[in-house]
């Protein structure tokens, strides 16, 4: 089974990646997986550090920006997260906060989210694989690409569903920096199939629609 591997240098929205910041974020990663594993409590750390980027972060650009800012001192930063954070999230979570914005390093929390899930993921055998088709995966077909996905990674694949509808009866897989591309469709024969069955029946289902309007 042949897959090609396709290295880039963008993000997960497209966005262009600073290497030089990956590294530095797979550092905190590794402490922060470190103080989580210590204290037995390392998928309520990550949750709360996904909940912390998307809730906070993403919702309020403003304070995002402020935490960010090289103009504001680390004293500030720290009291700032105290006020914000404390008393909402667990120590050990405002504590690595705290330890960002003592190192200055409260501008990559997105990219050290992202590399503590991968180790995270990664030290319980998981993979997170981006499955994109025409139209969403029903129960089945999600069951068959995860069994299918299993068997070939070798690690328990976490879907990471994404919808084309350009991609007419097609799937496309992501592994990483790996694209599997027709080797992987000929293994998923039957699922392709089924895809092209979905979009055919629901073009139909249109047409039938529009050529008997209610009432007539």
């Amino acid at each position: 089974m042949s897959a090609s591997a396709q290295h880039n240098s963008t993000g997960k929205e497209g966005a262009a990646i600073d290497i030089g910041e990956e590294r530095l974020a797979q550092v905190y990663a590794q402490a922060l997986i470190g103080t989580g594993e210590n204290a037995r409590a390392t998928p309520a750390l990550l949750d709360e550090l996904q909940a912390f980027c998307t809730e906070v972060l993403d919702r309020f650009p403003a304070f995002d920006k402020v935490l960010s800012a090289g103009s504001i001192s680390a004293v500030e930063k720290e009291q700032l997260i105290g006020r914000v954070v404390g008393g909402r999230a667990s120590n050990l979570f405002v504590n690595f906060l705290k330890v960002l914005a003592n190192h200055g390093r409260l501008d990559i929390l997105r990219a050290i989210h992202r590399a503590a899930t991968a180790l995270y993921d990664e030290m319980q055998n998981r993979v997170r694989v981006d499955v994109t088709t025409a139209v969403p995966l029903g129960e089945q077909e999600a069951r068959l690409v995860t069994d299918r996905l299993r068997n070939l990674l070798g690690k328990e694949p976490i879907l990471v569903q994404k919808v084309d509808a350009e991609l007419i009866g097609g799937i496309l897989i992501r592994s990483g920096d790996t694209l599997y591309d027709g080797s992987v469709k000929s293994q998923l024969k039957q699922l392709a199939g089924q895809m092209i069955n979905r979009s055919v029946h629901e073009i139909q289902s249109r047409r039938d629609r529009f050529s008997h309007p209610a009432g007539n």
